[in-house]
């Protein structure tokens, strides 16, 4: 028996939604009523590219009479507002990561969808990488006993691309600390079963003219004895893309050749309106919508030991490393962010929530701010807010 289709509400039409755009345009399970989103010309090409009703504010996007929940896609620094009032309107929330800037504004997220009966889902992540769901399931199986240590590291050019001023101050959610290391996180947290403890960590803050962290690298302890090394550096020339068969973290297939091309867009932009242009040619409806991605998508390198043999994560599938060497392909899926898809549907229609649930989200941004701290501090920082890595993110 098939279900009638979620219908799903947009909050803001930017990148964000622009690269989750091919999965929802390709899923029937997915029925997108409305979006809202302050620029006329992301309105009418939401309209046209998916007949739904275009909002210029959110309390007339939740006032749509068929609204069962909503994407929020917009800026770090908005989840939390946008959140907990889809959460008194009585809408599910999937809300792009990190889940907030502050503990703060995440608890509160957390508590009002769980005071509303809604659920909270954070994502896209790379936690819901098909590849990272397949080597989770063959570390639960136990064939290779428990995992006792997790390398993952990425190089990227990630704060060369276009940037609006809070992307580049850290109090406000900027720098490569609530973007991009959540989703190492989330993967390692995922992989080790969620319950880190402690962190020990040091970071980079190199260029004046980007000022924010740009690049970090960090110690992970979890209950049991595992522990996982963390590093990225978006200041990379080298791209560690190069370790992944020359494809991109959204899984298309890269030109070696095309080295250097963020930074010398950047230096044709030389004024923050300028670099803000750049921006907003990366939106919905001013870019074009990529095709579905041949590859699923990954997050850099990334290797789990376990007490009989090891895993490494590629964008086909994992290759594992026992008594034997082989390869295990991953499932297909219609898009590499279908997974994320599965799990909203699953929440709204059947009430089976996924990992990455509000609490989930909560425990990774824990986990960001104590780098953070442990860098500045030169100390330990205990761990207080970890869930397991169990559907609906519940502690142990």
């Amino acid at each position: 028996m098939t279900s009638e289709p979620v219908r799903l509400g947009i909050v803001g039409l930017g990148r964000a939604f622009a690269l989750t755009a091919p999965a929802l345009r390709a899923d029937r399970r997915i029925d997108l009523v409305a979006a809202c989103a302050p620029r006329k010309e992301s309105r009418a090409a939401f309209e046209a590219g998916f007949g739904g009703r275009g909002y210029a504010d959110l309390d007339t996007l939740l006032a749509h009479p068929s609204l069962e929940a909503v994407y929020i896609a917009t800026p770090h620094a908005l989840h939390a507002e946008q959140a907990i009032a889809a959460a008194a309107a009585g809408k599910h929330v999937l809300v792009e990561k990190p889940l907030a800037v502050s503990m703060a504004d995440g608890e509160a997220m957390v508590a009002a969808c769980e005071r509303a009966g809604v659920a909270l889902i954070v994502g896209p992540s790379h936690s819901f990488d098909a590849p990272v769901a397949q080597a989770r399931s063959l570390i639960g199986r136990g064939t290779l006993g428990p995992v006792r240590m997790i390398h993952a590291f990425a190089y990227t050019d990630f704060l060369y691309r276009p940037r609006r001023p809070e992307e580049l101050r850290t109090e406000e959610g900027g720098g490569v600390l609530f973007s991009q290391a959540v989703h190492q996180v989330d993967v390692v947290r995922l992989l080790a079963g969620g319950l880190a403890n402690q962190v020990t960590a040091l970071s980079g803050n190199w260029d004046p003219d980007r000022p924010a962290e740009g690049a970090y690298s960090a110690l992970l302890a979890f209950a049991g004895g595992a522990f996982a090394s963390l590093t990225y550096s978006g200041y990379g020339r080298f791209d560690s893309d190069e370790w992944m068969g020359w494809t991109g973290e959204l899984g298309h297939e890269k030109d070696p050749d095309d080295y250097g091309r963020a930074r010398r867009a950047l230096a044709a932009a030389p004024t923050p309106e300028a670099e803000a242009g750049l921006k907003r040619a990366r939106t919905f409806g001013a870019a074009e919508v990529s095709p579905a991605a041949p590859h699923h998508e990954h997050f850099g390198p990334v290797i789990a030991c376990c007490e009989r043999g090891d895993i490494r994560l590629t964008p086909d599938g994992i290759w594992v490393y026992g008594d034997e060497r082989r390869f295990e392909p991953a499932p297909q899926t219609a898009d590499p962010r279908t997974p994320v898809l599965d799990a909203l549907v699953a929440a709204v229609r059947d009430g089976i929530e996924p990992v990455q649930t509000g609490r989930w989200g909560l425990a990774s941004l824990e986990v960001c701010h104590a780098i953070l701290q442990s860098a500045r501090s030169g100390a330990p920082v205990p761990l207080t807010r970890q869930v397991a890595a169990e559907p609906g993110g519940n502690p142990k």
